[in-house]
């Protein structure tokens, strides 16, 4: 029977992936060591995992990840796996080479190479169903391959990790947020670090700063969209997004409502004076399909085509009305558990339009706005 080397193993392990990082745990520098014992019935295989943090949250999927790919190696025996924990020096080398090599935090979204596509949802008031539309167009963009992260701005009236439903706290190493992960999208709220029921009650400044740790401090990685579920109206929030992050464009969600779709029009406006773009119009509980297949406007008709027509003539460029998403109990209740209806129901009337509004997101190429083009003075 072939005996395993350490260095098979050690290949072997690079296929282990770190649930939190989403990198191989040899390239972070998780593998300490690896030991065989050779015996007439194979190798008794020992490897060494030094975590990132004691309280690693995931350590026994890391562990199980690990037996699973030594195991299947030929002439492995046993394995066994002697978790420890990372040394400070351990820890500033991972946080450097996360960080690209900047010894301190920056906004990776705001730096001119980067290509991520980074979309501020927004809306005039709540309720006009926002959030939902966020947790859907993530989920939706991952089913599709895409590395999709969501930023829950939304700090007074956060309900993102309801809608994706994240229980587990982010992982900390140093000055560095691991978020968690869930449907396949990184998720940061700040209700991920309030007790239940506790207010957050913040003026301007300190809603800054949280914003710009959410952007800074936590570990993105190389993701294609970034989702920012904003805080109604056009306050604190919306403008430090403006300032923070520049390349930012704007989705509009509103409800067919007068009242509604007049607020949304004032939300999307603040482009004209942030010099942000505004992507399009999502109208929300647009009607309510009978059984004999007609269509109840609750809401009435009309609001999001108005929004689209008056922000595209104010702002002079092309403001598409990008779906209309009928009232849909799935939707609903799949918010209340955890899983947005794009998952539950994939074919439900509501699911069909984020699915088809993801996509022709996902689908577009990042502005030139923040970018670098290249080009250098001409010498006289």
């Amino acid at each position: 029977m072939p005996v395993p080397t350490v260095e098979s193993v050690t290949a072997a392990l690079a296929g282990v992936i770190d649930p939190e990082i989403r990198r191989p745990i040899t390239e972070l520098g998780m593998v300490r060591s690896v030991t065989l014992d050779e015996t007439t019935a194979g190798a008794e295989v020992v490897v060494g995992i030094d975590l990132t943090t004691e309280g690693c949250p995931l350590k026994d999927t890391i562990t199980t990840d690990v037996t699973a790919t030594v195991t299947a190696l030929e002439g492995v025996a046993s394995v066994r796996v002697d978790l420890g924990v990372m040394s400070p020096e351990q820890r500033s080398e991972l946080r450097s080479m996360l960080r690209g090599g900047a010894s301190e935090p920056v906004i990776p979204f705001a730096q001119p190479g980067n290509l991520t596509r980074v979309y501020a949802i927004a809306s005039g008031k709540g309720g006009v169903g926002k959030s939902s539309v966020t947790a859907n167009l993530a989920v939706a963009m991952a089913a599709d391959g895409l590395k999709v992260g969501v930023l829950d701005a939304d700090v007074y009236g956060f309900s993102i990790p309801r809608m994706l439903g994240v229980t587990q706290t982010p992982t900390k190493v140093d000055d560095m947020i691991l978020p968690p992960i869930a449907h396949g999208v990184k998720v940061i709220s700040i209700g991920m670090f309030v007790p239940p029921g506790q207010p957050v009650v913040w003026r301007g400044p300190m809603l800054h700063r949280a914003l710009q740790q959410f952007l800074a401090d936590v570990f993105w990685g190389d993701l294609d969209v970034l989702l920012l579920d904003l805080p109604p109206g056009t306050g604190d929030i919306a403008i430090s997004v403006a300032q923070m992050l520049p390349s930012s464009e704007l989705v509009l969600v509103t409800t067919p409502q007068v009242a509604a779709s007049e607020v949304a029009e004032r939300a999307g406006s603040i482009a004209l004076q942030t010099r942000q773009h505004v992507v399009g119009v999502v109208e929300n509980m647009s009607w309510l399909e009978q059984a004999d297949g007609s269509r109840l406007e609750i809401f009435g008709a009309g609001g999001g085509q108005i929004v689209a027509d008056n922000l595209a003539r104010a702002t002079g460029t092309q403001v598409p009305l990008l779906g209309q998403v009928p009232i849909d109990v799935a939707l609903r209740e799949a918010g209340d558990d955890g899983t947005p209806v794009v998952l539950t129901a994939p074919d439900s009337p509501a699911a069909l339009v984020l699915r088809e509004v993801a996509r022709s997101l996902s689908q577009r190429s990042r502005g030139l706005a923040g970018r670098s083009l290249g080009l250098t003075p001409a010498g006289r």
